[in-house]
């Protein structure tokens, strides 16, 4: 038996990161910088759903799309963040699933796919998941393949954990905020004028140093431009601490929900 209010507190959590995702996509208006959804947008569209999602499976009175309508949003989702991931790899290797960009987010959607599609059939056509227990958890349904249920608390525990030491660490602003613009390459090196035997020995290097030209800028891989028109991440509500405490609130209530379904 869990109280209510439990319940209830949890709600009122997903509640306010729905309102931080929403608030930066308006914030963001990735309608008017095609740049953004690649890089961001996504992460807070997903926010913004997950969030939804659970508040209505924590309080019946928040339901809003039908248990078959989430699990297609969760399945596209989850394809969707598996693409980038495997996209991460592709440079990274095994670096992406342990710190990438979109790992934790991959995490998070299969997990919510998961609630939906392997808890029992008395909570699914009671009263809808988890929005049936009118604060009990006993008249609940379980959850089927508890192992993997288990595997997916240990992973939103350590994504937890990790993104709270990302929020802690002095600068760490996390993968959430806009690729920078990469600088300028310097320009050509102007040594050895006059280090020469004779007096036109510089002047020669400086000619074949100037001929050469400058190797590109590296970008990071799968980073997005970000044109000078658009809105700076990193304050007030697109500011990358805001996006990482939303993902440890859902991480945390996501893992209470899979805990209490076992």
């Amino acid at each position: 038996m869990i109280p209510s209010w439990v319940l209830d507190i949890f709600a009122a959590v997903m509640l306010v990161v729905a309102a931080a995702g929403a608030a930066r996509l308006v914030a963001a208006r990735p309608w008017q910088h095609r740049t953004r959804p690649a890089a961001l947008a996504d992460i807070d569209v997903a926010h913004l759903l997950m969030a939804i999602a659970m508040a209505g499976q924590l309080v019946p009175s928040l339901r809003t799309l039908p248990d078959g309508a989430w699990e297609i949003v969760f399945g596209v989702m989850t394809a969707w963040f598996g693409y980038r991931v495997a996209r991460d790899a592709q440079v990274s290797g095994v670096r992406a699933l342990a710190g990438g960009h979109c790992a934790p987010h991959l995490v998070h959607a299969a997990a919510m796919l998961y609630m939906f599609v392997a808890v029992s059939a008395p909570a699914v056509h009671g009263a809808g998941g988890m929005g049936g227990m009118g604060g009990s958890l006993s008249s609940m349904g379980t959850l089927g393949l508890p192992f993997l249920a288990l595997l997916f608390t240990l992973a939103l525990v350590g994504y937890s954990i990790w993104d709270l030491d990302q929020l802690s660490g002095p600068g760490t602003s996390g993968h959430y905020s806009l690729p920078v613009a990469p600088m300028p390459a310097p320009g050509p090196v102007l040594a050895g004028i006059g280090a020469g035997p004779t007096a036109g020995t510089g002047v020669a290097a400086m000619a074949a140093s100037a001929s050469v030209p400058a190797p590109a800028a590296v970008e990071p891989a799968g980073a997005a431009r970000v044109p000078a028109s658009a809105p700076a991440d990193g304050t007030g509500v697109l500011a990358p601490w805001v996006a990482t405490s939303c993902r440890i609130a859902m991480g945390v209530t996501m893992a209470f929900m899979l805990v209490i379904m076992i």
